[in-house]
């Protein structure tokens, strides 16, 4: 939850037009936040391996236990780690991963531990643990979700930290608490029951200086913007959505920053600086959940749940409400729309091809500039589910399915599965690829994969 040749030529772009741009997050081994920089999902060049194995130890770096449960994703600054997790007394939490139509949230009444983890990245090694809130969860989740979805965000200086209704928190890189904000009550489910909840899911991400936080719940709805050194709100707008559960990000193509977001009847551009509406579209899946993704001068909306699954391509330049008068059809604010789109998933845009995976596993490649088809297979024929974001590094392209079983995949226009590994244990967190490292978070550990050197 983040081309290569490509990629660095477009950093080079945002370099020149936005000399904030350019800092330290741009190095190779940093994964500042869910999918990495920019939500691109595209790690280092550096060799990642396209095999190995938990039980014998080939190619595993190091394997940490994670106390409690939690589906955030690891992000990696430097040589540390950061990871959230929600401890409870049951040593056993319930969660049921698969295909299933029912949908049902899970009560849990008794004192969790909201907790934030630093690791040493080179070994594993914990370097300390802070409790940012303890308590009985104050909404309950879906039973395929924990009471830490959020991923983390880092500028290498502070660590932003959300669980949701329990509050949003900033630490330094020694563990210290810089501010906290409580968010209120998050109350996030199904729109068409109303009597569920499902817990709040949408990571924070980082620019200039800035934390910018989407809630749309049935509680609450809006964007803001919070100074990141004091958490003092700089702007904050109001939204009329329903319930979304994915995360914002920052589109810096055009002529002015904005901050993008996801939605059902509101997917849409905001001036990063000032919060003001720029540009918005309606339609598609009723629930949100991916990440839109930027690359090129293209925003990448997706979502699929309720019957439709779209994928659309806005320019970065567009303005005004854009919805468009058929479904399907681009327009001079829309490059391009297909019907591909992934209900869980944030897409993969890797060496010109562009990566939607839907939560059966059924996986689309297409060409990122014109939407056209190379091909469609399905991942695993075991009717298992997908749920974390597909990571991309050395030519391979990672997906994870929730029973552990990493597919490796070798990026083109051709499908060419190169592994199946196995973790021995469920993963529904995104992995990070950092320093030639593939980071790996399972229910249960955290497992740092690295090419072996040759005897």
């Amino acid at each position: 939850m983040s081309k290569c040749a490509v990629f660095f030529g477009s950093l080079l772009f945002f370099a020149s037009a936005w000399p904030c741009y350019a800092q330290a997050e741009n190095a190779s081994h940093n994964w500042p936040s869910f999918r990495g920089l920019r939500a691109s999902g595209v790690g280092d060049p550096a060799k990642i391996p396209a095999t190995w194995d938990v039980e014998s130890g080939k190619n595993i770096r190091w394997k940490v236990a994670i106390p409690g449960m939690g589906h955030s994703s690891p992000i990696v600054w430097g040589d540390r780690i950061f990871v959230t997790s929600a401890v409870s007394p049951d040593p056993d939490p319930l969660l049921k991963v698969g295909l299933y139509g029912a949908s049902p949230d899970h009560t849990e009444d008794k004192p969790h531990e909201f907790r934030v983890y630093c690791l040493e990245a080179s070994t594993g090694r914990m370097l300390w643990e802070r409790t940012a809130h303890k308590g009985p969860p104050k909404v309950k989740r879906h039973i395929k979700a924990s009471h830490a979805n959020c991923t983390p965000a880092t500028d290498g200086t502070h660590v932003i930290v959300s669980f949701g209704s329990e509050g949003l928190y900033c630490y330094d890189f020694a563990g210290d608490l810089v501010w906290k904000k409580e968010l209120g009550y998050l109350d996030a489910g199904p729109s068409n029951a109303k009597d569920l909840q499902w817990g709040y899911a949408s990571s924070p991400c980082i620019w200039d200086g800035k934390v910018f936080i989407q809630c749309d719940t049935r509680s609450q709805k809006y964007v803001a913007a919070l100074d990141i050194k004091t958490g003092k709100e700089l702007w904050k707008t109001s939204r009329d959505d329903w319930p979304t559960f994915s995360s914002p990000n920052i589109c810096l193509d055009g002529e002015s920053p904005q901050l993008v977001v996801n939605g059902y009847h509101h997917m849409g551009g905001y001036d990063a600086l000032t919060g003001k509406e720029m540009w918005r579209l309606s339609g598609g899946g009723d629930v949100p959940v991916p990440t839109p993704l930027v690359y090129e001068g293209l925003i990448y909306l997706t979502n699929a749940h309720g019957g439709r699954a779209p994928i659309y391509a806005i320019k970065a330049s567009a303005r005004g409400d854009i919805t468009p008068k058929e479904d399907g059809a681009s327009s001079e604010h829309i490059a391009w729309t297909r019907r591909a789109g992934s209900y869980m998933q944030t897409p993969l845009i890797y060496g010109g091809m562009l990566y939607a995976c839907r939560d059966n596993g059924g996986l689309s490649c297409l060409d990122f500039l014109t939407g056209k088809k190379h091909y469609r297979t399905r991942l695993s024929k075991k009717g298992q589910g997908f749920t974390a974001s597909p990571v991309a590094a050395d030519g391979k392209v990672f997906f994870s399915s929730e029973e552990g079983e990493i597919h490796v995949i070798r990026a083109g226009p051709e499908y060419e599965l190169l592994a199946v590994n196995l973790m021995g244990e469920i993963t529904m967190a995104t992995p990070a690829i950092a320093n030639g490292q593939l980071f790996i978070r399972g229910q249960h550990h955290l497992f740092s994969i690295e090419q072996a050197s040759p005897d």
